[in-house]
């Protein structure tokens, strides 16, 4: 900075009324205006540390006027810049979009943070790393992610573009976008199109070299898939339609579930237990045919099972699931002591963390022997 500058900052910063507290700040973010201005990194220190103090005080006309000088600079206080980024939408767009100094970290916890239009505007940067772009896709809002998905700076990784391929197939919004990133493999081009449509199913012939007859054998084949997963949907729809019913009636006992599962009607019993502890369907899945037995124990302690019919079930899941290990009578064991050991009430409470977070369980399995 030039003797004036430093004298004019120096003479703005002796008024400590609001209107010298705002002029202070615009002077200083007009420093910045000229494009071809450089400071010293003790010039930025000192313009960092009165902005960081005078952020807060000044009123959100000066707030958004920095903001948008800053968001060009070719050099710019870091901290201020993160600051402004926080700031109310309003404030924190220009430099969202348009900032070279925000790094990677700093735009992760904005992301993971802030609102919806935050997000949207890092979706709108002209450069954004692959950490950026999972943290922006990790928070699975439409339009978040068709924006970076029209934004070819955005370095997507290939694991990342595989999830929203996969996504597409219900978000048509996504399949598009996807066909037009230069780095989308042939192998996801061919994973859509089975779920595309005509006018995309050309696009993908055309642009990308695959054999046509190898995408209609999978189309067929995707086609067949579908009609299987919507007749067993509809299976399991019954299944828990009428395990609800018996439930109304008063007619779920624990000889009825024994009974069910022993004729291998293995939809319906899952229904049972879904409709008498209150779990989800997918969790009740999970935790009976986890290779540990703790899941099934979890799930006999909160239906309230005796020893005796934990047993029996316990043999007919190994048969209906079987596994390796099925026959071995150590599963048993191991299934019985645990069972005597885990009470109803702490069953129930971990069931209720189970609802919440699904790998609660196998946190506690991995949870070291000396932690409260």
């Amino acid at each position: 900075m030039i003797a004036t500058d430093i004298g004019k900052l120096i003479e703005l910063a002796r008024n400590r009324t609001t209107d010298g507290r705002n002029a202070l700040v615009t002077a200083i973010g007009n420093l910045f205006e000229v494009s071809e201005r450089q400071f010293s990194d003790h010039e930025l220190a000192l313009m960092n540390d009165i902005l960081k103090k005078l952020l807060q005080e000044v009123a959100k006309p000066i707030r958004i006027a920095l903001a948008e000088k800053l968001a060009h600079a070719k050099s710019a206080p870091s901290e201020v810049i993160e600051l402004l980024g926080n700031d109310d939408i309003e404030i924190a767009m220009p430099i969202l979009i348009h900032s070279e100094f925000l790094t990677d970290r700093a735009l992760i916890d904005i992301i993971r943070q802030r609102t919806k239009r935050h997000r949207l505007a890092v979706a709108m940067r002209s450069r954004l790393s692959s950490g950026v772009c999972d943290a922006l896709v990790e928070m699975r809002e439409r339009d978040v992610i068709q924006e970076l998905l029209k934004n070819h700076g955005a370095q997507i990784s290939q694991a990342t573009l595989a999830y929203l391929v996969d996504q597409s197939a219900w978000v048509d919004e996504y399949q598009e976008p996807l066909l037009h990133r230069r780095e989308l493999s042939p192998d996801l081009a061919k994973r859509m199109y089975a779920h595309v449509s005509g006018a995309l199913r050309n696009y993908i012939l055309t642009h990308f070299q695959i054999d046509r007859a190898e995408l209609d054998a999978r189309l067929a084949e995707a086609t067949s898939q579908a009609l299987e997963r919507a007749t067993a949907e509809n299976h399991i729809d019954a299944a828990q339609a009428l395990a609800d019913k018996l439930a109304q009636r008063n007619e779920l006992t624990y000889d009825l579930i024994v009974q069910t599962l022993r004729r291998g009607e293995v939809a319906l019993f899952e229904a049972m237990i879904s409709q008498m502890t209150g779990l989800p369907k997918d969790l009740v899945g999970r935790l009976l045919y986890e290779e540990e037995a703790d899941g099934f124990v979890i799930v006999a302690r909160v239906c309230g099972f005796d020893r005796s019919t934990f047993t029996t079930l316990f043999l007919l899941l190994q048969h209906a699931h079987p596994r390796d290990d099925a026959d071995d009578p150590q599963q048993l064991r191991r299934g019985l002591e645990l069972y005597d050991r885990l009470r109803p009430e702490t069953a129930r409470k971990v069931a209720a963390r189970l609802t919440i977070n699904p790998d609660f369980l196998r946190a506690l399995r991995h949870r070291p022997k000396n932690a409260p």
